[in-house]
């Protein structure tokens, strides 16, 4: 996807607008020490985020799919304003296979957070309903996504979803995060512990969850419900763990579809299960409610460390 778009070598960061070979536009963000994100406009999807190694820290399919209106399998995409199967709409909703724009003029200027994060490449995206849209969700809304590549390599996006109906109306969300690890065998996720857990292989019976740590051997579709800010990804194989911060989203939602799945599955490769764990930042349980001129506000700040 990145394809034909140039980066920089330089010691500041950099945002740059280009068109994928589908004529799709996309944002590359760079900071100033090389780390580097791809969003495709199309889904307001993240498809890129790399260390200042180079390395690749999200999972994309080989098989994936880029030419609208397919979803993309891997990255980030959008879940909105429904999750999963959870309604009348199609899976995941259709925020992840809509064309987003640049929300405004100052969309790809480079700040400075009052947070404590150093300086950031950021790009600003607005998704609103068309005519097509409001026939399945007949919901009038703005749907703004912040996308910020810190200097220290996190990535950051920060939505607001503003009701701009006369009626009120609720969705689900979900920041479905595709990691990219060495092996799914080799990988622990903590912060879950002790929570209870809807389980969409057993028709979203509860569950407490009794370990530790998740770990993984068959297949698992899960999602964890009122869960702390910050969940944690380690990865064995590549020494690295990844680190989840959310606000506003107070349940996780966990996959990997393992071998069985996979195979039924035309837009993954057949071993790649093993490559690929989601660990999502979501509202899913109970839907977020907004009433006339309401806004609600979430965040998820993804970051990497080396671990022995």
């Amino acid at each position: 996807m990145s394809e034909g778009v140039e980066l920089d070598n330089n010691s500041v960061s950099s945002v740059k607008v280009s068109k994928d070979k589908n004529g799709v536009d996309q944002a590359v963000l760079r900071n100033s020490k090389g780390a580097s994100a791809v969003i495709s406009f199309y889904g307001g999807q993240v498809l890129s985020w790399k260390n200042e190694q180079g390395e690749e820290l999200l999972f994309l399919s080989s098989k994936a799919t880029f030419k609208p209106p397919a979803a993309v399998r891997g990255g980030i995409p959008i879940c909105f304003p429904q999750f999963g199967s959870r309604g009348l709409l199609e899976q995941h909703g259709f925020a992840r296979n809509r064309m987003w724009v640049v929300d405004d003029e100052q969309a790809m200027m480079h700040s400075n957070e009052p947070n404590g994060h150093a300086s950031q490449a950021s790009i600003n995206l607005l998704l609103k309903p068309s005519d097509e849209d409001l026939k399945i969700w007949p919901h009038r809304f703005e749907f703004r996504v912040r996308i910020s590549l810190s200097d220290d390599g996190q990535l950051i996006l920060m939505s607001r979803i503003r009701n701009s109906n006369g009626k009120p109306f609720s969705f689900s969300i979900a920041f479905r995060t595709y990691f990219s690890i060495s092996d799914i065998s080799e990988v622990r996720v903590e912060g879950l512990e002790t929570l209870d857990y809807l389980d969409n292989i057993c028709e979203r019976e509860r569950f407490t969850e009794q370990g530790d740590a998740l770990t993984f051997e068959s297949e698992v579709d899960r999602i964890y419900l009122s869960s702390s800010d910050v969940i944690a990804v380690f990865d064995h194989g590549n020494k690295r763990t990844f680190q989840i911060r959310k606000q506003g989203l107070p349940d996780v939602a966990v996959w990997n579809p393992w071998e069985k799945k996979t195979k039924a599955l035309a837009d993954l490769g057949d071993e790649e299960y093993k490559y690929m764990l989601c660990v999502d930042g979501a509202a899913v349980e109970k839907p977020i409610m907004l009433k006339p001129g309401e806004e609600w506000s979430g965040r998820v700040e993804l970051s990497v460390l080396s671990s022995c």
